[in-house]
C-alpha cells in the first residue's frame, strides 16, 4: 500500500508518510508484526522444543502477552468504528481504495479472530485492559500532534471546532468500546479452551525436541531428559 501510494498518489510519499498518523494502520502492521513474531517463536519450538519466547526475559515476555491482546482486540475496535462513523455509505469507485479499506478494515477483523479460535493461547489478563487504554491515549496524543506538525486530524471526530464537545464523548465511547470488546474476546477464548481442552480433551501436540536436545546435553542426567508430566487441574 505505501508504495501503491508513493507512485500514484498526486503528492508522491506524503500520503504514505501520513499513513502512520493514522490507528488503522498502526493495528494494521502491529496484526503482521505480532503474526511475524509469533511465526518465529513457533519455528524456535518447532526445531529446538522450547520457543524462543520462553527464553527471553519475564518483562518482554508480558509486553509480548501485552501485544498478543492488542491484535484480538484493537482490530475490532477499528472495524467497528470505520463502518458504524466513518464509512461514507457508497462503495469505492477506485478498485485500489475499495480493497485497501476491505483489507483494513474488515480482514483486520478477520485475523483477529483466527487468532482467539484457532492458536491454543491462554487467556488474557485483566491487567491488559489498563494497557489498552494507555495506548488508546498515547494514540490521541499522536493524533493531535499530528494536528500540530502536519496540519490534519487523522479522524474528523477528534476535532474540537467540528465536534465541539462531542469529542470527548468518542473519545470515552471508543475507551468503553474498547473494554467490552476485550470482555467478549476473552469470553471467546475461554469458551475455545474449555471447548477443545475440557470438553473434548484436545490439549494439543507438544515437540519431544526439548526432551532429545536435554538427553545429549553437557552434564544432563536421564532423568533431566524426561519431558515432564503435565498436572491436570
Amino acid at each position: 500500500m505505501l508504495a501503491w501510494q508513493c507512485i500514484h498518489g498526486d503528492t508522491g510519499c506524503t500520503a504514505s508518510q501520513n499513513q502512520f498518523s493514522y490507528f488503522t494502520t498502526l493495528t494494521y502492521w502491529g496484526l503482521a508484526f505480532y503474526f511475524l513474531t509469533a511465526a518465529v517463536h513457533t519455528f524456535t519450538y518447532a526445531h529446538s522444543g522450547t520457543a524462543l519466547l520462553d527464553r527471553l526475559p519475564r518483562p518482554l515476555q508480558a509486553l509480548h502477552s501485552a501485544f498478543y491482546t492488542t491484535a484480538v482486540v484493537f482490530p475490532f475496535v477499528v472495524t467497528v468504528v470505520y463502518w458504524a462513523r466513518l464509512y461514507s455509505g457508497s462503495w469505492y469507485t477506485e478498485v485500489y481504495s475499495g480493497w485497501s479499506n476491505v483489507s483494513q478494515h474488515a480482514l483486520n477483523s478477520v485475523f483477529a479472530f483466527f487468532e482467539i479460535v484457532v492458536p491454543r493461547t491462554d487467556l488474557p489478563l485483566p491487567v491488559h485492559m489498563l494497557w489498552l487504554i494507555v495506548v488508546l491515549a498515547l494514540y490521541l496524543a499522536l493524533a493531535y500532534v499530528t494536528k500540530a506538525s502536519a496540519g490534519f486530524y487523522p479522524y474528523d471526530f477528534l476535532n474540537p471546532s467540528k465536534q465541539g464537545a462531542l469529542v470527548a464523548a468518542y473519545v470515552f465511547g471508543i475507551a468503553v468500546g474498547c473494554i467490552i470488546v476485550f470482555g467478549v474476546a476473552w469470553g471467546a477464548i475461554w469458551l475455545r479452551k474449555y471447548v477443545t481442552e475440557t470438553k473434548l480433551g484436545r490439549k494439543g501436540k507438544f515437540s519431544a525436541r526439548g526432551a532429545d536436545s536435554a538427553a545429549v546435553g553437557d552434564g544432563a542426567d536421564m532423568e533431566s531428559a524426561k519431558p515432564r508430566e503435565e498436572t491436570l487441574a
